[in-house]
């Protein structure tokens, strides 16, 4: 494996091919033509175009790719000595679970590990959720990794704060297995494999990635990680959700795949988009995880919040506020406390014509008929 290494590398990170075309072409040189990924890459130009129709650009990647292979040899050769291993697609080691959920279409033709790879294939749970959790909500999270512990169940996290860093510490606090999915490249992850030395040589966590080893964390591969964290899981969980961001975009991704996705019911007045995940189809579930057949949120449930649209009292005090002179973005939110994004509220005011945008550094907003700005003209 060490030889086809350099060739796994250069395979799994041709630019801008996406996963279902490289996938699409290990099938056909690796399953149909039983060639190994060696024997592909020594094909000529001419073999690539007239056997699997590889158009010129794309023979141009190729040829490109085939260029690095001393510097990705030399890589290859620092993860083996530094213990970390690569699993390629056309591997029994790669996770079933993973290949099965997001099919040839979405699963990397390679995995980063370092640790114990055989709980791959163990069955798995994710819970997932917002970084600034509620203390709900991370008790939920506590909850649902006990209970994935005491059946066996290996839980998998994005390793973000939050909701993420509950599940695999709460996965580790009840001697269970975990999965850290990285946001970067394995090699970038030096701080925590030191942290969790000791778990990983147990056996009890396997770090993954699917980045190229030397890839900084980057806020795309954290959103671009999120698919690969609900692929390797069997069961999902979701404890909290905004009404956008990456807990969101993973879970509507997910039920559009079909994935059956169980999402936390949600106490009165919580300020979460649950219920409007339940309402797209996702599952609804008590505290344990027991799913609630027969709950459906109502239209008020769904819009009791200001995640969506402003109401109206958050917008009477905003413009009460900005009557009284300039605000920046950041000033109202704290003066008001507001729960909404610095860009939701910045994006809101634009939207009003009754206020008037003050190009600022920083930014400022003001009522065009504020009481202040006319005093101010006659004093």
């Amino acid at each position: 494996m060490n030889k086809e290494s350099a060739y796994w590398i250069a395979l799994a990170h041709l630019p801008r091919w996406g996963h279902l075309k490289i996938n699409n072409l290990i099938i056909k040189f690796y399953h149909e033509n039983k060639l190994s990924i060696e024997d592909f890459f020594q094909l000529t130009e001419s073999d690539w175009k007239n056997q699997y129709g590889i158009e010129y650009k794309e023979i141009e990647d190729l040829k490109k790719a085939k260029s690095e292979l001393a510097n990705n040899a030399f890589l290859a050769e620092s993860l083996n000595n530094e213990g970390y291993e690569l699993i390629p697609i056309t591997s029994p080691e790669y996770s079933r679970t993973l290949k099965e959920n997001l099919k040839a279409a979405h699963a990397p033709a390679l995995l980063y590990v370092k640790g114990n790879k055989k709980i791959m294939q163990e069955k798995s749970i994710a819970i997932v959720g917002s970084r600034n959790a509620s203390d709900k909500s991370l008790e939920f999270t506590d909850n649902i990794a006990k209970l994935a512990s005491k059946e066996y169940k290996v839980v998998v996290s994005g390793f973000a704060k939050g909701v993420d860093k509950q599940a695999l510490d709460s996965a580790i606090n009840y001697k269970g297995q975990s999965i850290i999915v990285l946001p970067q490249g394995i090699m970038t992850f030096g701080s925590g494999f030191k942290k969790y030395y000791k778990q990983i040589v147990d056996g009890d966590v396997l770090v993954l990635s699917t980045f190229f080893p030397k890839a900084p964390w980057k806020a795309e591969l954290a959103m671009a990680r999120n698919p690969i964290i609900y692929g390797l899981a069997d069961e999902i969980y979701v404890a909290e959700s905004s009404d956008k961001g990456g807990t969101w975009s993973g879970v509507v991704d997910g039920l559009r795949k079909n994935r059956k996705i169980y999402v936390r019911k949600p106490e009165p007045n919580e300020n979460t988009a649950n219920n409007l995940l339940i309402q797209k189809g996702a599952i609804a579930v008590d505290f344990n995880g027991n799913p609630l057949i027969d709950y459906k949120p109502s239209l008020a449930e769904v819009n009791q919040l200001s995640l969506n649209e402003p109401t109206v009292n958050y917008e009477n005090k905003i413009l009460d506020l900005l009557k009284t002179g300039e605000y920046a973005v950041k000033d109202i939110i704290k003066k008001l406390q507001l729960t909404w994004s610095e860009k939701k509220l910045r994006d809101y005011l634009k939207s009003k014509k009754e206020v008037e945008t003050i190009n600022k550094k920083p930014m400022r907003f003001t009522m065009k008929d504020s009481t202040i700005k006319q005093k101010s003209l006659f004093d």
